[in-house]
């Protein structure tokens, strides 16, 4: 049992959050030696990549891929930028993006334009032969950096030793690392997206009393609300405090332990710039992610994920406004998309994720330049326990349907 609190930790990845805010509308191309001035983590690269402009990366990109061929199939997550997403085979969110990969046997090679857990679960999914690469090792995910593995250990070890076998069952958001993915599947748990959250929270209680959500609270609270759990039978679980900040009695009494972490981009959102657009556009639709906070998702019009919110938008009639509460690149690419609606994102800041803005052109044609000479470059593997355990939690969400 962990017995002593101690200091909070702050990701890097959370403190690295606003390096890209604008108050402009648009995040303009530039070469990566000038996006490298501002200052996060970037991954070394080549000099020569640095200064191309991007007509010559469009020109180099087209000739390297049509070298490689069908050996080679690009994901591009909803978030990434405009001047990446136009080279991917695919578009979709996280495991959409892995189980098309998945389904595409005759590339060896996937590059995954998204974050290292996308890439993780990609590989975890991939057919044996198939290598998976993130073309910036340092596109990491702040949600999924403030659950790291022995925390959750630390976390889980004391659960099971106050609720007993059994008194507990652990769900973990797709945004999380692979080692969390294999203990779910270890201890009877499973893995749930932003669209199958409530299916698989609401299977999760015919097998246990209680669940551990992780490793964002904001999903995990606005799901229990909407099963009908009641906020005083939620607990917050702190790693930083001893059993998380809880008496042994509140957990017993609790239905949901909630891991204390959030997404970056969606907790910017706020219910004082919903009553901004309604001021503006009385007749506005106001659909936000559920990974916002409660108060946000509670004044919305419409909730739910990536997908949902791009159908949404897609199919509703001309004429129609929308002010969207998720990351600004997908809200720019559903404006640009739909000319004959009004669309905009409720953040007046353009504030894109970033680690996903880390996914310059010039780290994709490195990738590929890479493959064309017979390297592969940032290679992400998971270790086989881990892929087997975790395989076997994504194997129990995907029954559910």
């Amino acid at each position: 049992m962990a017995v002593t609190s101690r200091r909070p930790i702050v990701p890097i990845t959370e403190l690295e959050h606003s390096a890209f805010c604008k108050t402009e509308d648009q995040l303009p191309s530039k070469s990566l030696a000038e996006e490298m001035v501002v200052n996060v983590r970037w991954q070394r690269i080549p000099p020569e990549y640095l200064h191309f402009s991007p007509e010559e990366l469009d020109r180099r990109i087209g000739e390297s891929r049509e070298k490689l061929g069908s050996s080679v199939t690009i994901l591009g997550h909803h978030y990434q930028r405009e001047e990446v997403i136009k080279y991917a085979d695919f578009q979709g969110d996280s495991f959409l993006l892995s189980r098309e990969a998945a389904n595409r046997p005759e590339a060896d090679h996937i590059i995954f334009c998204g974050v290292h857990f996308m890439a993780e679960t990609a590989c975890i999914l991939a057919a044996p032969h198939q290598k998976v690469v993130l073309p910036n090792i340092t596109a990491g995910c702040s949600m999924a950096d403030m659950a790291p593995m022995e925390d959750v250990d630390d976390a889980w070890a004391d659960l099971t030793e106050v609720l007993g076998p059994g008194g507990i069952l652990p769900v973990t958001y797709m945004n999380s690392i692979a080692g969390i993915k294999a203990l779910c599947g270890r201890n009877g748990g499973a893995v749930c997206t932003s669209s199958n959250a409530k299916a698989v929270v609401e299977w999760a209680f015919t097998q246990s009393e209680r669940v551990l959500f992780l490793p964002d609270q904001h999903l995990g609270r606005n799901t229990a609300l909407e099963l009908g759990v009641p906020l005083d039978e939620m607990v917050v679980w702190n790693p930083f405090r001893q059993m998380g900040g809880n008496t042994p009695e509140q957990l017993r009494k609790a239905k949901m332990v909630l891991w204390q972490g959030h997404c970056s981009v969606h907790t910017r959102f706020t219910t004082g710039q919903i009553d901004s657009a309604r001021a503006l556009h009385p007749d506005i639709n106001i659909i936000v992610h559920p990974e916002c906070p409660m108060e946000t998702v509670q004044a919305a019009d419409m909730v739910g994920s990536t997908e949902f919110i791009r159908e949404k938008i897609n199919s509703a009639p001309a004429g129609s406004k929308w002010g969207v509460g998720t990351e600004v690149s997908l809200v720019n690419r559903l404006a640009i998309n739909n000319p004959d609606k009004t669309i905009f994102c409720l953040d007046p800041v353009t504030c894109p994720c970033s680690t996903m803005y880390r996914i310059h052109p010039a780290y994709l044609l490195w990738m590929l330049d890479g493959l064309v000479a017979g390297t592969v470059i940032n290679q992400i593997t998971v270790p086989d326990d881990i892929m087997r355990d975790s395989r076997i939690a994504l194997e129990r969400m995907l029954s559910l349907k």
